[in-house]
């Protein structure tokens, strides 16, 4: 499309938004440069989930110190460590709406300042009722805004053929949140009791103010410019984010297309998703929240929060060395992720989701087996250590990054930011109950008894993505629905 065709079918503001179609294309003609622009912004995107995971985890080793600081019980513990996640269903049920009125660059620089608050109060924090406040603050900007509306701007702002990898930025920052929150626990493990933890949590103030300026400078997702009738502004963002005039034409002209298709055939409700006869909607919705209940029952965040207390079950005695074992399960979660990533456009979505789910299966019955058998010893706290760094493995590779990409993909354009609030919300619950019974139920039915639980419950995982779970790569945005009618 010419420029002077975008004139006449845009408006004459046009060429002062749009440089010229030559200045896009290499000097000397040849194959179009790959484009980074959309890289950059999807990586700064995802730098707000690092810091909801760095909030979310630190409490795997600092409740070591607040219950000897604040003196809190058993039960206070494991409320304050799973609460955070109930807390998020607060916001997580808006986050679509507001991303949808206000646009997702906004909503993303709001959940950096719910998170700045969070951490501060966090850090402040003299008594039980405090820290609940803090992890309710927390929680409505970390998940509830950034983890929804995160995977809804990366996927809309990629291409095709990159946004398995554009969308899995998310869960690599995702762990290097956990593993900076390790490291944290680690080095200030050494302070008084009663600065050591304040400290964890302060040093997560300021980041979010530097990523939310950040933000700012990001262009708004074009498909949301597009729903706003504001399709000018959708081209320029997609010729930034293209390799090519012609490719940003075609994106913008599929965008046009599945809104006209839109309107002419449907309500804007999510609950268009459940009501109406579309067995390819029923499908797609049935399959987000499904996968997003799964990936917590799996029981790997009971794991992420929990680890101190697993390897002390199985005979670690000190605290420095528990801390320090779990700055490894941080390092191997990024190792494997970017195993994940690497692959997820090459192979495709549905090979690493039945890897992980069989791999997690296999490698949380042998973490079960080994905390059975025997008693402590040197052994079996080696065993331990390579049984839960082997369950971390097998999930990160598929199970903990494919599922957002799936998830964000999948769902129709209208009801993208809404449909991912829902299964995000199931997530988030499912993840609250896991992580806030785990004591509980491990001194009704034993920590091995847990564990063999999950591994049943990834094993139900593997059965359903193997059984309803279409491949996607390479797929359009716009062309999911006609996937899932087969």
């Amino acid at each position: 499309m010419s420029q002077q065709a975008l004139v006449s079918a845009y408006g004459a503001e046009v060429p002062l938004l749009f440089p010229s179609s030559a200045a896009w294309l290499p000097a000397g003609g040849g194959a179009p440069r790959r484009n980074r622009f959309a890289f950059v912004c999807a990586t700064l995107a995802s730098m707000t989930t690092m810091l909801h995971s760095y909030n979310l985890t630190l409490m795997s080793g600092a409740q070591l110190f607040i219950r000897e600081d604040l003196s809190l019980s058993d039960v206070q513990i494991e409320v304050l460590t799973g609460s955070m996640n109930v807390f998020m269903l607060v916001s997580i049920l808006g986050a679509g709406w507001l991303a949808d009125r206000l646009g997702r660059r906004c909503v993303l620089v709001i959940a950096n300042a719910f998170l700045m608050a969070g951490a501060l109060t966090m850090s402040l924090g003299s008594s039980f009722v405090t820290l609940m406040a803090a992890r309710f603050i927390t929680g409505i900007g970390s998940s509830g805004f950034g983890r929804v509306v995160t995977p809804v701007y990366n996927t809309e702002i990629s291409q095709a053929s990159t946004r398995g990898v554009l969308s899995s930025l998310l869960n690599i920052f995702i762990n290097i949140g956990v593993l900076l929150s390790y490291v944290s626990n680690y080095a200030f493990s050494g302070l008084p009791v009663h600065l050591g933890w304040r400290i964890m949590y302060g040093a997560g103030v300021i980041p979010p103010v530097l990523i939310a300026a950040g933000i700012l400078f990001m262009p708004e997702s074009p498909r949301w410019l597009a729903m706003r009738g504001r399709h000018a502004e959708a081209h320029a963002v997609l010729l930034r984010t293209s390799d090519t005039p012609a490719e940003a034409d075609l994106r913008l002209s599929e965008i046009r297309q599945a809104i006209a298709q839109w309107h002419q055939q449907e309500a804007g409700s999510v609950w268009q998703l459940i009501l109406r006869r579309s067995t390819s909607r029923r499908r797609i919705l049935i399959c987000v929240l499904t996968l997003d209940f799964f990936v917590p029952a799996s029981g790997v965040e009971a794991i992420r929060l929990y680890s101190p207390l697993i390897f002390k079950a199985a005979g670690m005695k000190s605290n420095s060395a528990v801390l320090g074992i779990t700055m490894a399960i941080g390092a191997i979660k990024i190792c494997f992720i970017l195993v994940g990533v690497l692959c997820t456009d090459r192979f495709g979505r549905r090979p690493l989701l039945l890897a992980s789910t069989a791999g997690v299966t296999v490698t949380m019955a042998c973490l079960a087996m080994t905390l059975c058998i025997g008693a402590a010893s040197a052994t079996k706290i080696v065993i331990c250590i390579a049984s839960v760094l082997a369950v971390v493995a097998s999930y990160s590779i598929g199970y903990a990054m494919v599922v957002n990409t799936y998830n964000s993909e999948i769902l129709p354009l209208h009801l993208r930011a809404t449909g991912l609030s829902m299964g995000v919300a199931v997530n988030r619950l499912t993840s609250g109950l896991v992580t806030m019974t785990f004591i509980s139920l491990a001194d009704a039915i034993t920590m091995p008894g847990c564990f063999f639980l999950y591994a049943g419950m990834t094993a139900a995982a593997f059965v359903f993505v193997y059984a309803r779970l279409p491949e996607t790569k390479g797929r359009s945005l716009e062309d999911m629905d006609v996937l899932f009618d087969k």
